[in-house]
């Protein structure tokens, strides 16, 4: 992400290198001014000369050299202003990159969050059902917020501090070159350190998110389903599994945390030494006439300062192997294989205006010992409502799903006109259908918003006229706000009728050819039934509808009727032609359908 936005990343370590630059000159201008302040009193320029003389290839040019100061008063006065200006230069230079570092890993974090979500939603349903929604949110929000973390401290902090440490030892090194390639000895130990601490605190992180994906999975299900869990006295059960998961994620940050807290008592350790160790050298060439005590202590100087921009980087580098965890788990997410609605490579189906033949349909799910729908062939005629009828489990849904494409077929074919589907684009067979589901859904939004979900460019008149066809008008209008009106997350500021038909009525707007529904008047009172049956009745007219249901007068209104058990096709008829021929039917019939009429 950062490699799209070049010139910004380069602007931003021009920035740094700027900055850094302007500290060690800063050092470096601190050995003419102990020249002059603590010398024989000579000016700038004879400076300048005297060092032309002893390093001729760093010698300045004349004119440079003769338009110095030449008075010990104006070198000062001199040198201190550069020094000022150079402070300010490198404050600007260091305001710069960190303002271009917060607005490229704002940006690059917040288009790696809208790429995981975009990858998250067109993955295979199956595969969001297994993992669960809640891995897929936790690695969207907080692995992306983390990952956020980690780039700011790459980008900004470790990059200012590197750049300004690097600068720090050249100036060491102008000094007193030995000194500094002892004081070099640090490295390799410090990196061992990192690298050791480093695995703990990734495994550590890694062991907190996931634990943490854990506690939004079971608060979700415990708040979103609250109703249920205190009707059943629940509370103590779900608090129990919240707490497990707690404790576990504070386990695994605190297995990261101490590595963090260790690292930087065991870096400090290494740098005591390795100071001590300078020290004695130092003192030894100073006292046997091999090196100046002046250049000793510019040495040191610029030293301590490399220490001081280098010693926030065992911090950063932890922060950085904090930061690898939840970039592994979003490049699995943004690496995870798309479902295929979106494939332009693969044609269009035909138009849905012949028989759906389903041809030996099979689907066995992930990790599943049996087949949810077995070797199933039907013909489902074009223009006729179909509706399927079995015990539960048997696989009305999954065929429904199927028929979809919302779960693939193990093995099998579906074919329209001849044209099996599994080679047509999947977005291309989805415009022409609509599925309503037992549980209709709803955003947090208007009325409007809910019915123009999948055709966000429909006008108004449009979504009045697709309520109308399915009953919902007049509710609507009842409504504060009418289409204007905000709904509640999942809906859960309406009832179960008017859910439903919000969602016919986004049906009704897609215009579909086919029509599935999903046990669309399973869960309302008999009014809401009764409107919502009138609805379908009138939006199926031309259309082809495909109906799993239970009650008894949305089965006998259908123009034939499946009978399905243990995932295989048991009779396909009329509901009379059932009644005598069908045992399962007729006594499902007895058991479920007499007792709703």
């Amino acid at each position: 992400m950062l490699l799209r936005r070049r010139v910004a990343v380069l602007l931003a370590i021009v920035c740094a290198t700027v900055s850094a630059g302007s500290m060690g000159s800063g050092l470096m201008a601190l050995g003419p001014l102990m020249e002059i302040v603590l010398g024989d009193a000579r000016g700038l320029s004879e400076v300048a000369q005297s060092f032309g003389k002893q390093h001729p290839m760093l010698a300045l040019p004349k004119a440079l050299v003769s338009a110095l100061p030449s008075d010990p008063r104006g070198s000062l006065a001199f040198l201190l202003v550069g020094l000022a200006l150079l402070t300010l230069v490198g404050a600007a230079a260091n305001f710069a990159h960190q303002y271009l570092s917060v607005t490229l890993c704002s940006g690059v974090v917040a288009r790696v969050r809208l790429e995981a979500f975009t990858h998250a939603v067109r993955q295979p349903l199956t595969s969001v059902v297994s993992k669960g929604p809640a891995e897929y949110t936790s690695r969207i929000l907080r692995d992306a917020g983390e990952l956020q973390s980690g780039l700011s401290t790459l980008l900004g902090k470790m990059l200012a501090q590197m750049l300004k440490g690097v600068a720090a030892f050249a100036a060491a090194v102008w000094f007193d070159w030995r000194l500094t390639v002892f004081a070099l000895l640090v490295g390799p130990v410090v990196a061992l350190i990192l690298r050791k601490t480093g695995k703990r605190i990734r495994r550590g992180i890694r062991g907190s998110l996931e634990a943490q994906q854990g506690l939004l999975r079971v608060a979700g299900e415990s708040l979103q389903g609250l109703r249920s869990v205190k009707a059943m006295r629940a509370e103590r059960e779900m608090i129990r599994r919240f707490a497990t998961l707690n404790r576990e994620a504070f386990r695994q940050e605190m297995r990261a945390r101490l590595a963090r807290a260790l690292t930087s008592p065991l870096i400090e350790l290494v740098a005591i030494v390795v100071a001590s160790g300078l020290a004695y050298i130092a003192g030894v060439q100073i006292l046997e006439g091999h090196a100046k005590f002046d250049d000793f202590l510019l040495a040191m100087g610029s030293l301590a300062a490399m220490g001081s921009s280098f010693r926030p980087v065992a911090t950063f580098a932890n922060e950085l192997s904090a930061a690898s965890a939840p970039s592994t788990r979003l490049l699995e997410l943004l690496r995870a294989p798309p479902e295929r609605a979106h494939d332009g490579s693969l044609p269009p189906p035909p138009p849905l205006s012949r028989e759906i033949s389903i041809e030996r349909a099979t689907v066995r799910y992930p990790g599943a010992e049996s087949d949810a729908v077995s070797e199933l062939t039907l013909t489902i005629r074009a223009g006729e409502h179909l509706a399927i009828v079995g015990p539960n489990g048997c696989g009305k849904s999954t065929l429904l799903a199927a028929l979809a494409r919302l779960v693939p077929l193990t093995s099998g074919r579906l074919l329209v006109a001849g044209v099996d589907l599994a080679k047509c684009s999947i977005g291309g067979w989805r415009r022409q259908i609509a599925l309503v589901a037992q549980e209709p859904f709803l955003i947090a939004g208007t009325v409007e918003e809910n019915i123009k979900l999948s055709q966000p460019t429909a006008t108004r008149e449009q979504v009045v006229t697709a309520a109308r066809k399915a009953h919902a008008i007049e509710f609507i209008l009842r409504l504060p706000g009418g289409l204007d009106s905000q709904v509640a997350e999942l809906g859960s500021s309406l009832s179960g009728g008017q859910r439903q038909r919000i969602a016919i009525a986004r049906a009704a707007l897609t215009n579909p050819a086919l029509l599935l529904l999903d046990e669309a008047t399973s869960q309302v009172d008999a009014e809401s039934e009764a409107a919502i049956s009138e609805a379908i009745r009138e939006l199926g007219a031309g259309r082809t509808i495909v109906t799993v249901a239970h009650r008894f007068a949305t089965v006998v209104s259908a123009d034939r009727i499946a009978v399905m058990d243990r995932g295989a096709l048991v009779d396909c008829g009329t509901h009379a032609e059932l009644m005598e021929r069908c045992d399962l039917y007729a006594r499902l019939a007895r058991a479920q359908f007499m007792a709703a009429d």
